[in-house]
């Protein structure tokens, strides 16, 4: 399965961006998206911003994440009291 996540950008170098996450900052890079700026939201995938994003749909999108992964590792494993 493949997950691209809502980043923001929060520095531009050489059509390399620093994007954040949750304060964890990661690099990607910007060749495939048009005219990024510092403060857009881009969808990452494999390293790449392949698209932006607004910033409501990027905070919706990363709280269904958030959401899923306290299903995952919340949730008591079987036969676990």
């Amino acid at each position: 399965m493949c997950l691209a996540i809502p980043s923001k950008i929060v520095k531009i170098e050489n059509n390399v961006a620093t994007i954040d996450v949750d304060g964890v900052r990661r690099k990607a890079s910007l060749l495939l998206v048009e005219n990024p700026n510092v403060g857009d939201y881009v969808i990452v995938h494999a390293g790449f911003a392949i698209n932006k994003i607004n910033e409501e749909d990027a905070m919706e999108s990363l709280n269904l994440i958030r959401e899923a992964a306290s299903l995952i590792f919340d949730t008591p494993k079987k036969g676990d009291k």
